[in-house]
């Protein structure tokens, strides 16, 4: 198993910057793939970023290309959501995941509920 613990949200003005974390722990070595989820009010949950634990590659949602960056510690213990230039069409719940398999970071498909360790969730919310 892997617990997953968000932490980071807050409230930040337009343009503003905030860094999410997510603390992984448990049998992190068997992530292949970390993920950050986004759910605004009446809104469906959405695939934010995602990273590949072995390389590093990353995949952005279209929204947030050029604003968020994804990381990650070598040890797979942490990810790191840095998110720039806020506008209030970011203020949502942010939850952090991770899949035992590399096809969750590179298939078509992008569900949270697919993963297979999900985060309870941290607030962001960003005020014009």
């Amino acid at each position: 198993q892997v617990q997953l613990v968000e932490s980071g949200g807050g409230s930040v003005q337009a343009g503003g910057s905030l860094r999410l974390s997510c603390a992984a722990s448990g049998a992190t070595d068997r992530v292949a793939c970390m993920a950050w989820f986004r759910q605004a009010p009446g809104k469906e949950r959405e695939g934010v970023a995602r990273i590949s634990t072995s390389g590093g590659t990353q995949y952005y949602a279209d929204s947030v290309k050029g604003r968020f960056t994804i990381s990650q510690d070598s040890a797979k213990k942490s990810v790191w959501l840095q998110m720039n230039s806020l506008s209030p069409e970011d203020t949502a719940m942010y939850y952090c995941a991770a899949d035992r398999s590399k096809a969750a970071c590179t298939g078509g498909t992008w569900t949270f509920f697919a993963y297979n360790y999900r985060g309870q969730g941290t607030q962001v919310t960003v005020s014009s």
